[in-house]
């Protein structure tokens, strides 16, 4: 139960911050829409977060939070903190010249870069050098964020989780003020809505430093100098930057396509869709990788192997139970979700046809995400970070000959497809690289349990087609009428999935009350 209130509480600041996410992207489908302006901002604003997730999200905090938990040891004491911060300044007197060094360069080369993500735009030189412009203004919040994920790691791994998981909130309420604030035109609202990130990015360093400060996790900034603390954590950065770096080439390789080959709006209409299929990833997904590296570490220091493995296995259950229902809505209405929530002003029902079907197949890889963020953390809790990057490797180039296959044929939706095809062959051979080389398996009470969540899903699904049948005039009169069908769609999936769930055992109510206690 600890495990899963500590999930939850990760989960519940994620799902606000999802919630202001979808407000903000609300009012990007309602002012950018579908075109020049919202192609040009999507693509300045994936090159910060694809070094974030390469570098700060990914290689970083999996090498940084398990030698640090190390420190901490299973049961802290003042002692053991004092020697993780002193380790924890040492790192800091490396990160921050490096991040300033990468910061400069990036904001000199932001022509070829950009060159190489978008492939020029076909010869369209104002869009390309709109997005030049945009890159520059969003670049800068990497350096903040990636110090953010410093302090976030340190209070993770003594469980202090609330700051970190709000801090997300801090940018969508810029970027929701700049949308409704400031800029009259879509340009101009794309190049405001480009500086609030990195103004942001500010905001988020100074409210996870201030926790860390009243956490009593205080670093200095020495001068730099090679330890063997350092050297463990540089011999575990190399193969998890490629690692993550694998992975967001995966998503990268999408974009590039899309916008060299496809129509325009192609871009847009993967990224509204992506949107919506990581909010139960962000939510649960995200959340259970959190709280499980700096969890398990603290186990495993300790030569507590059962412990972990069990830990993960309670993880996998409780995730899959969220994630198979959201899964199932996200693919059988998708597109009357888009309509209801997208579908107005510059955003057409064209735009929420083509959306709606990438949001579909997207869907069909959801559980596979979900699940390697619970898989994940068994080898990066063992310094491992060797093993994730020949599967990412394998998966990255499976995906890009899938994308290859199906885009002819099957446009923006061939990339959805490759995506989530490539997901499950990685979730696969996660978890048989876990068994073979540590002897981790799902356990007889988990498959169980899994089924048992399959079986309501399929109830579920039974239930959304019914009350489609029904309810379809109310979704056809548009307007209004679609909020009202889209509450009674997922309100009617909702009871039905959780009927069948609590029947059948598949969660125990006294840990529903307990989390919605928490």
């Amino acid at each position: 139960m600890s495990l899963i209130r500590r999930i939850s509480t990760v989960g519940g600041f994620t799902l606000l911050s999802r919630l202001f996410g979808f407000i903000r992207d609300v009012l990007m489908a309602r002012y950018l829409g579908a075109g020049m302006a919202s192609d040009a901002f999507f693509i300045a604003f994936k090159l910060p977060n694809f070094f974030r997730r390469l570098f700060a999200e990914g290689a970083f905090s999996v090498g940084f939070i398990p030698l640090y938990a190390r420190f901490l040891g299973k049961d802290i004491t003042p002692e053991s903190k004092m020697a993780a911060n002193a380790f924890a300044s040492q790192v800091l007197s490396w990160l921050m010249p490096i991040l300033l060094v990468f910061l400069i360069i990036m904001e000199v080369a932001m022509v070829p870069v950009m060159f190489g993500l978008s492939g020029g735009f076909d010869g369209d030189t104002t869009k390309f050098d709109f997005t030049v412009e945009l890159g520059r203004y969003t670049f800068p919040y990497l350096v903040l964020i990636s110090l953010m994920t410093f302090f976030t790691g340190m209070l993770n791994a003594v469980d202090r989780f609330s700051a970190s998981a709000f801090a997300p909130v801090i940018l969508n309420i810029f970027m929701i003020a700049s949308l409704l604030f400031f800029g009259e035109t879509e340009l101009e609202k794309a190049r405001w809505l480009a500086i609030a990130i990195s103004v942001s990015g500010f905001a988020q360093l100074l409210w996870v430093f201030i926790a860390a400060r009243r956490a009593g996790l205080q670093v200095r900034i020495p001068k730099p100098r090679i330890s063997n603390e350092i050297r463990e954590l540089f011999r575990v950065i190399g193969p998890a930057a490629l690692g993550a770096g694998i992975i967001q080439i995966n998503l990268l390789v999408d974009t590039l396509l899309a916008a060299r080959f496809l129509p325009e709006g192609s871009v847009s209409w993967l990224f509204y869709a992506d949107r919506l299929n990581q909010l139960p990833l962000g939510v649960i997904g995200i959340a259970v990788g959190t709280v499980l590296l700096p969890g398990i570490s603290r186990l495993l220091s300790v030569g507590d192997d059962a412990g972990a493995a069990r830990q993960q296995n309670r993880a996998i259950e409780f995730t899959l139970f969220l994630t198979l229902p959201a899964a199932t809505a996200l693919f059988l209405i998708a597109s009357p979700i888009i309509a209801t929530l997208f579908e107005r002003n510059a955003f057409t029902a064209a735009d929420t046809a083509a959306t709606g079907a990438a949001l579909a197949v997207y869907a069909l890889g959801l559980p596979a995400y979900v699940v390697a963020k619970a898989l994940t953390p068994g080898y990066f809790a063992r310094q491992d970070t060797k093993t994730p990057v020949r599967f990412a490797a394998i998966s990255l180039v499976i995906n890009t000959a899938l994308n290859l296959a199906l885009i002819w044929d099957f446009a923006h939706i061939g990339l959805a497809a490759a995506t989530a095809i490539a997901a499950w062959i990685n979730v696969i051979m996660l978890y048989f690289g876990l068994k073979k080389r540590f002897a981790f398996a799902l356990t007889r009470h988990t498959w169980i349990a899994i089924g048992k969540s399959l079986l309501a899903c399929a109830v579920m699904g039974a239930t959304l087609g019914g009350l489609h049948l029904w309810l379809g005039d109310l979704y056809a009169n548009g307007g209004s009428s679609r909020i009202l069908y889209l509450t009674l769609m997922v309100t009617g999936g909702g009871l039905s999935y959780a009927g069948i769930a609590l029947s059948l055992g598949a969660v125990k109510v006294s840990e529903i009350r307990q989390i919605t206690r928490r």
